[in-house]
């Protein structure tokens, strides 16, 4: 383990923040949804399904590369995460130009969110191990990169490039791509001042017992309960929201896509904020007690939601509940860290991303199959389900010892 005063760790922890933040962009999906659609005539659903099995790829790739980074190194690892989810960024150009839905699913989501999982987890990883003193906050610094990624994409990169190109969407994505392609591995070249020196078959022999402890099931839950309901809104906020101005009046396309974009861009700084907040929050309160206020809160606010047709409600309530789903983010990594020791982190993390891919087939899924079926009432039905599966996390969090905590290895 580096020393706690060696100051090229923040380095490092600098790095692999501003890796996130390009690896976030991928949340701004809600910025293509409804131009896609549209103009290929797809359904909801079918379109959705890019961005789905892009997270499901990151989910369960993440669990393999979080028992391989002491075989294959943090660099390595990164660095082909990070090539990777560019070349899915080119791809979806072609996918695009081509008309070609298959093309964008292999692109965006399988070949896209190989490389998410590759590169997600190791920075994480990385910074949980050299800053073994500040868990929450830091490797909330870490994930906040990643929620800021959506700001990143829909208020600089996808303005820029449709105004440059006329609106053609296709370039986009090609020189999103592109740009990926340059900037991140310089950062993610910088996670190899790291050296893994943990025994990896003791690492290798242990991990399973920890994923069929009852206790980890249940934060398995909790955390992809809390994945479905922000998934609801980062995969479809700007459709939400065009929606509601469409029954106040508002008919103009340009100041409805505008508003959709605002409201990613916005929502984006909550989700980031929100991972270093309640990571921070945790390192004083506690890991469960800090999950259940944001259980708590975003009950609340699903409530609220259902109840009201108010624009600026509606909007307000996207970023709180994205900052309290950035909050589960924030605070898993030191959760598993603490409770599963720290020699099982990166594994077991990676593991429990697996129930962020799931989330992200639920969320997607359930919220574009009601709006293809339930156009006019999608989204009440939308947050009834948040709702549902909030309050159900909440109540499995009182069956988990708030204070057990496994010894550092």
């Amino acid at each position: 383990m580096l020393k706690s005063t060696n100051p090229s760790r923040w380095f490092v922890a600098i790095a692999a923040t501003l890796t996130h933040l390009g690896l976030g962009t991928v949340y701004a999906w809600s910025f293509f949804q409804k131009p896609i659609t549209d103009s290929f005539g797809w359904s909801n659903s079918q379109t959705a399904w890019a961005f789905s099995s892009s997270i499901l790829m990151l989910g369960f790739t993440a669990a393999w590369a979080g028992t391989k980074i002491e075989k294959f190194g943090a660099r390595r690892l990164a660095l082909s995460g990070v090539i990777l989810y560019g070349l899915g960024y080119i791809i979806s150009f072609l996918a695009l130009k081509a008309g070609s839905l298959v093309l964008l699913y292999l692109g965006f989501g399988m070949i896209g969110g190989f490389g998410l999982g590759l590169a997600y987890v190791t920075p994480v990883a990385v910074v949980s191990k050299i800053f073994p003193e500040k868990q929450g906050i830091m490797t909330g610094m870490v994930v906040m990169g990643f929620g800021l990624g959506a700001f990143v994409m829909s208020k600089i990169l996808a303005p820029f490039f449709l105004d440059l190109f006329d609106g053609d969407l296709a370039k986009v994505f090609l020189w999103s791509g592109i740009i990926l392609f340059i900037f991140l591995p310089l950062f993610a070249s910088q996670l190899g001042r790291f050296k893994p020196v943990e025994n990896r078959a003791t690492h290798e022999a242990n991990i399973f017992s920890v994923l069929l402890k009852s206790d980890y099931v249940l934060i398995w839950l909790i955390f992809m309960f809390n994945i479905v309901a922000g998934m609801i809104f980062i995969s479809f906020q700007s459709p939400l929201l065009q929606d509601l101005m469409k029954t106040s009046g508002t008919s103009d396309p340009k100041l409805l896509e505008k508003s959709g974009a605002t409201l990613i861009a916005v929502s984006a700084l909550f989700n980031g904020f929100g991972r270093f907040l309640w990571g921070g929050i945790s390192d004083r309160l506690g890991r469960i007690p800090t999950f259940r206020m944001i259980l708590v809160i975003e009950i609340v606010v699903f409530l609220i939601l259902i109840f009201t047709q108010n624009i600026w409600v509606f909007s307000t309530g996207v970023c709180v509940v994205l900052l309290c789903y950035g909050g589960g983010f924030g605070v898993l990594p030191s959760l598993v860290r603490e409770r599963f020791g720290a020699g099982l982190m990166a594994s077991v993390y990676g593991a429990t991303l697996t129930a962020w891919g799931i989330g992200g087939i639920l969320g997607p899924q359930i919220t574009a199959l009601l709006k293809d079926i339930f156009p006019q009432n999608a989204s009440v039905y939308s947050f009834g389900v948040g709702l549902t599966l909030i309050t159900a996390g909440f109540v499995l969090s009182f069956f988990l010892n708030p204070k057990m905590s496994a010894p550092e290895h």
